[in-house]
């Protein structure tokens, strides 16, 4: 601490603006993008560039300029993703300041908001239920302050805490309020990044990440092993008259191998999908959540929130002592650890008279609240299994028992004479009164699940709430699997058993009671089972199991800890969105896998070309500016644009595998092809040398390409058709013009080679659709029966 003490009444002006000069805040650095120079660094500075950029410069030194091509598209590619990615960074990053956490601190006497990185060395910071601390610090004050420091330490217990006790960086409040001094902030507190430190722990797992880098691992070995093996050859073969030749034929094997837009895409389409969803009011907080989601098949929710708006209000009050009882639920309303249940009291019990003594905060855990009032003992509000478990033969139990079964949340208030603070309920409780409280049904939340249920993703509905209002309100809404209120599970029945847990979710749908630590033992218990689950929730009791989840989904009006563990956040709230952060999820991996197949089936034909002139000593049958060609034109622009097109087809697991069983064999089909052509050009004009071969190469190539493009992007419509209809017009434009054909990429045409490359071409087409057809036929099918559920 600072040679200046802190008072009750916190730092001054001055004091905050001494500590700001000195570099003493909590400014971290924590990004939620790449800083612009780290945009233009992972673009520009790749494995692949280098490779390219070396080739380039070969292909200057060979004299023919219309080979160096290839390095103005890879240029063009990188621009692309540069602007690209710096928009989208501009568009998330103005919505996570949105959705950034403030803390409360007290300056000058007075308790302000400030982001988390104002926070100063010394300042004094208010905690109250939800917040993530921000700070380590010293307690100064604690009125039943209960943190969970499972993000920091993994034991889920709540930490009682009192004055003088240590709190640490983001851990979280559970319980209670106090306020601490910050005594270390920044780079010197326990955990250096608050939303981030929580999130560190929960990496996103993407298949297409990680099937392209395995995919782009294997093609660099392979290029190590050949590249050496093909410029030896080239220089062997009979047909190379000079060093030029057999360096410009090295370099157009190499740079067919290379995937220089397989990544960029990949990269391109996830932010852009992020960006779209932005526009529907959804912050993605780590981008391959967007895919992660189209793998969800079971969907967790907690019902406060998410099938309800979660801004309860009074309903009524049932009591024979109305005077003492609006008394004490005025002393509730004005507790110091302010929930959504006290606001909602605090609308209908104003101004008390009692004056409060003392009391016990509410916990997600106890699910029970307590408050001692001077003169009138200790008054508890809370669940009525939990504050009388075992009093159901009282007339008012069984009153609540009935009221929780019309989907209304019930609470009991009871009385004992006695001052009790103490976390362990008083055994001499008597119940005086039930507190009704009513929440309003989502409009779209029965629309939302339907579309679940239609797309074969499973519910769970596990909430804190009493069982038999969690399956009302289950039972308005349609969840499936649900047929009356009494079906819903109460939580401290199941067991702990993770076997015997997950053969109760396998059966039941709906859950209450379920404490904190049951959501993620829920969570856990799914996905031991092998499913991919996304939970959804609001309160700080729901931070835990979305961080455990594979895909954390927290809505903007949620406590602080809840939105820093999500991967995505719903900032208007609406469960009505994730149904479209599926649907992009479904986009961008269904067009990915069809730009992936595009990409390497380029790189399989010149893998094979290249092994079949090693192993046959003769020429590289294709020149680096007619691989541009044929890139640009089957392979570069179709991709960017398939890879951005409405794509409804529902996940099918095994991206990497699918991708390689249709890639292969077509890929060996082209590069076969291709060498066929090159060698009855040869049989038909023994003279023609490698002009002639180049060009019928080209002719087959472009044919059999433009058919396996046609292949992917079926079911064909209007656009798609003109898609191909005019890249086959500018590939016929430039065989057909001989200043383009000849003038820039260095074909001779003549009627007899178009015919021996469109023969071949086609027959290579037909090969390429038989494979297709058994390949692609469980795609095709899930296609169609996505589009049925739409």
């Amino acid at each position: 601490m600072s040679d200046t003490l802190v008072t009750a009444g916190g730092l001054t002006r001055a004091q905050v603006a001494e500590r700001v000069a000195a570099g003493r805040t909590n400014a971290v650095g924590a990004r939620t993008s790449r800083s612009t120079a780290q945009i233009v660094r992972a673009n520009v500075v790749t494995p692949f560039n280098g490779l390219l950029a070396t080739l380039f410069v070969l292909v200057l030194l060979t004299g023919h300029w219309q080979n160096g091509l290839f390095g103005l598209v890879i240029v063009a590619n990188t621009a692309i993703g540069v602007v690209q990615e710096l928009r989208a960074k501009r568009t998330l990053d103005r919505l996570a300041v949105l959705n950034a956490p403030r803390a409360r601190v007290v300056r000058e006497g007075r308790v302000a908001e400030v982001e988390v990185a104002e926070v100063v060395a010394d300042d004094l910071i208010e905690l109250r239920t939800g917040d993530q601390v921000v700070a380590d610090g010293t307690l100064t004050a604690s009125d039943g302050l209960e943190i969970d420091e499972s993000l920091l330490t993994g034991e889920s217990d709540p930490v009682a805490k009192d004055s003088d006790d240590e709190v640490r960086s983001g851990s979280i409040v559970v319980a209670g309020s106090g306020r601490f001094v910050a005594t270390g902030v920044g780079a010197d507190a326990y955990a250096t990044r608050l939303a981030a430190e929580a999130r560190r722990f929960t990496v996103v797992r993407s298949e297409l990440v990680q099937g392209t880098n395995k995919l782009l691992k294997w093609i660099s070995l392979l290029m190590l092993v050949v590249g050496p093996l093909l410029l030896w050859s080239q220089f062997e073969t009979p047909d190379t008259d000079t060093w030029q030749e057999a360096v410009t034929g090295a370099v157009a094997g190499l740079v067919g191998m290379v995937p220089e837009g397989l990544v960029l895409l990949t990269s391109l389409a996830f932010m852009l999908a992020a960006v779209s969803l932005a526009r529907r009011q959804t912050l993605v907080q780590e981008l391959p959540a967007v895919e992660v989601l189209a793998r969800v098949d079971t969907v967790c929710l907690d019902k406060t929130g998410t099938l309800t708006h979660g801004d309860i209000v009074f309903d009524r009050l049932i009591t024979e002592d109305e005077h003492d009882v609006r008394e004490a639920l005025a002393l509730c309303a004005n507790a110091p650890d302010a929930n959504a249940t006290s606001a909602a009291l605090a609308d209908e019990f104003t101004d008390p008279t009692w004056r409060r003594t003392g009391g016990v905060p509410f916990s997600s855990a106890r699910k029970w609240s307590a408050v001692c009032a001077d003169g009138h003992g200790t008054w508890v509000l809370g669940a009525p299994e939990m504050v009388f478990p075992d009093s159901a033969d009282d007339p008012l139990l069984r009153e609540a028992a009935d009221i929780a079964g019309e989907g209304k949340r019930v609470l009991v208030l009871a009385s004992t004479p006695a001052h009790h603070t103490d976390t362990t309920l008083p055994a001499d409780l008597t119940p005086r009164a039930l507190v009704v409280l009513a929440e309003r049904i989502r409009d779209d939340a029965a629309d939302t699940l339907r579309y679940f249920a239609e797309q074969g993703v499973a519910l769970k509905v596990i909430s804190g709430d009493n069982p038999r209002t969690v399956g009302a309100v289950a039972v308005s809404v349609g969840v499936p699997g649900i047929g009356h209120a009494t079906d819903a599970v109460d939580a401290r029945t199941l067991p702990e058993d993770p076997d015997a847990l997950a053969d109760v979710l396998e059966r039941k749908v709906v859950f209450g009671r379920v404490t904190p630590q049951q959501k993620r033992a829920i969570v856990g218990a799914l996905q031991r089972e092998g499913h991919v689950v996304a939970m959804t929730g609001d309160g700080v009791n729901d931070a835990m199991a979305l961080k455990d989840a594979d895909i954390g989904v927290a809505m903007g009006n949620g406590a602080a800890a809840t939105r820093a563990v999500a991967q995505l956040v719903l900032l208007d709230s609406r469960f009505a969105h994730l149904p479209d952060v599926v649907a992009e999820g479904r986009r961008v991996i269904a067009n990915i896998e069809r730009a992936a197949n595009l990409f390497l089936v380029k790189n399989v034909y010149s893998l094979v070309l290249a092994l079949v002139v090693v192993a046959t000593a003769l020429a590289y049958p294709l020149a680096p500016i007619q691989l541009t060609l044929i890139s640009a034109t089957t392979i570069g622009i179709p991709g960017f644009v398939l890879a951005l097109a409405p794509n409804r087809r529902r996940y099918v697991p095994g991206f990497l595998r699918r991708v390689l069983r249709f890639a292969v064999p077509t890929g060996a089909v082209i590069g076969l092809a291709a060498y066929a052509g090159d060698l009855a050009v040869r049989g038909l004009e023994p003279a023609g040398g490698r002009g002639a071969g180049q060009t019928v190469a080209t002719v087959v190539v472009l044919i059999a390409s433009l058919w396996t493009l046609s292949l992917l992007a079926r079911p064909l419509n209007g656009w798609k058709i003109a898609l191909l209809a005019g890249l086959a017009g500018v590939a016929a434009l430039i065989l057909a013009v001989p200043a383009l054909g000849t003038g820039i990429f260095l074909l001779a045409v003549t009627p007899q080679r178009l015919l021996v490359g469109a023969v071949i071409g086609f027959a290579a087409g037909l090969l390429v659709e038989l494979v297709g057809r058994v390949v692609l036929r469980p795609v095709r099918e899930s296609e169609a029966r996505s589009a049925e559920s739409f």
